[in-house]
């Protein structure tokens, strides 16, 4: 079973139908949403309201289920899990399913309530929890040849916190990959 981090940035991709095709097709994949221009928008509303970090993160995961819905939309053939909880019933059945991360909203701070913790670093976490064997980051943007995580991080094109979360994986065994919108060869092999 894989996780595939789909970016917010894919939004408005021509390649997205046929990235959500090729996931239901191969099946026994967990999709993680970007949370786009949602997420972009709970900055901007933190930024000038001056919200705290927890009001800020579940408007973000609200966004997240926000690009999972409109995932569902093009692609009906995947199905929609609310927690990670409801992530086990479709994959063992061998569909893929989005999560909707909504059991991620949160009443108090924790060590997801950060912007240093976005759905790539979520996308590690759902994949330590659910047993993946693998987890692929999808990104639109051009990606330096052989970066390490914490590279990827310093160029701005992962999270902060996914450097650690990436090594987590790494000593659980599962493979993880940063690839390009346009490897499809590569992520789904």
């Amino acid at each position: 079973m894989r996780v595939v981090k789909l970016g917010g940035s894919l939004l408005r991709d021509p390649l997205l139908p046929a990235w959500l095709d090729c996931i239901a097709r191969a099946g026994g994949t967990a999709v993680v949403p970007g949370g786009g221009a949602f997420a972009d928008a709970a900055r901007a509303a933190q930024a000038h309201w001056q919200v705290d970090d927890v009001a800020a993160h579940n408007m973000a995961v609200l966004g997240m289920a926000q690009c999972a819905h409109l995932l569902h939309g093009i692609e009906p053939r995947l199905a929609l899990a609310a927690s990670v909880a409801g992530m086990h019933a479709p994959l063992a059945a061998g569909r893929a399913a989005i999560w909707l991360a909504l059991d991620l909203q949160r009443d108090a701070a924790d060590a997801l309530t950060s912007w240093d913790v976005t759905s790539d670093s979520l996308a590690a976490w759902l994949a330590l929890r659910l047993g993946a064997s693998e987890l692929v980051l999808v990104k639109a943007c051009a990606l330096p040849a052989g970066a390490t995580p914490a590279e990827l991080a310093a160029a701005g094109i992962v999270d902060h916190a996914f450097p650690a979360y990436a090594e987590q994986c790494a000593r659980a065994g599962i493979d993880c990959r940063v690839l390009n919108r346009t490897e499809f060869d590569r992520a789904l092999g």
